[in-house]
């Protein structure tokens, strides 16, 4: 089973390079993964002209399950309702072939500062009741990410979500935010965070990538987390088997 996990792409933004997205969505098809995570930050601003240039990007990747959730960009200007225009409920449920992923949607409108809320939490719980492989998604990052300079937008309420997370038994927690791609594992989960794919608003030194996670099919148990260069080459930076 491959997963592949992409974040922050800024559509129509002064950064953004439209031909390297170009490159990493040749890239992701070559992959061919089942189901691709969108971690939100599809936009600059939340402007429609934006969100219709994200979705053109987004449906030219080949995949079976594609799981899109907001980022904080995305809730600017009243964007949380183009969003769900586009491309649906804010927070989402998808099941396939043995794997649960829980899409939340962390954002506040026009505020840079994540989250959740108590009330999504009696929902999270409900998702991940299951024996499946389970994959938390959200854009906001729940631990702090080094090299990222001064810590600030963790989820207001991170200490609950962890505990509620840690709680259900869940494998695999997708972030992104912080344009810097980073891996925590946390009482045997592991939280990955994803950089910008194809921006050039980068922390010192870090290019552009994205993840590619390889979930044994059989056993759900080995898990091997690939970073994927978007200029090209990769790097395995996690293998683990489940408890």
């Amino acid at each position: 089973m491959k997963i592949v996990h992409i974040s922050d792409i800024h559509v129509a933004e002064r950064h953004f390079l439209p031909d390297l997205l170009g490159r990493v969505i040749r890239d992701i098809n070559r992959i061919e993964p089942e189901i691709v995570v969108v971690t939100g930050d599809l936009t600059e601003n939340g402007f429609q002209s934006e969100f219709k240039r994200a979705q053109q990007y987004i449906e030219q990747i080949e995949c079976k399950v594609k799981v899109v959730i907001p980022g904080n960009h995305d809730a600017r200007n009243v964007g949380y309702l183009g969003f769900e225009e586009i491309f649906g409920h804010r927070s989402i449920i998808e099941k396939y072939k043995g794997i649960t992923i829980a899409g939340i949607d962390s954002t506040q409108p026009d505020l840079d500062d994540g989250h959740v809320g108590r009330e999504k939490y009696g929902w999270i719980e409900k998702c991940l009741d299951t024996d499946d492989f389970k994959v938390v998604a959200l854009h906001h990052h729940l631990i702090p990410v080094p090299k990222t300079g001064r810590e600030k937008q963790i989820p207001m309420d991170a200490g609950d979500v962890l505990e509620l997370l840690v709680r259900c038994g869940t494998d695999l927690v997708l972030c992104g935010h912080r344009h810097v791609p980073w891996i925590w594992n946390l009482n045997g989960m592991i939280i990955t965070n994803a950089g910008t794919a194809c921006t050039t608003r980068l922390k010192w030194d870090i290019p552009q990538s994205f993840n590619l996670i390889e979930i044994d099919e059989e056993e759900k148990g080995t898990i091997k987390i690939y970073r994927m260069y978007s200029k090209g080459g990769q790097e395995l930076v996690l293998e683990k088997r489940r408890d």
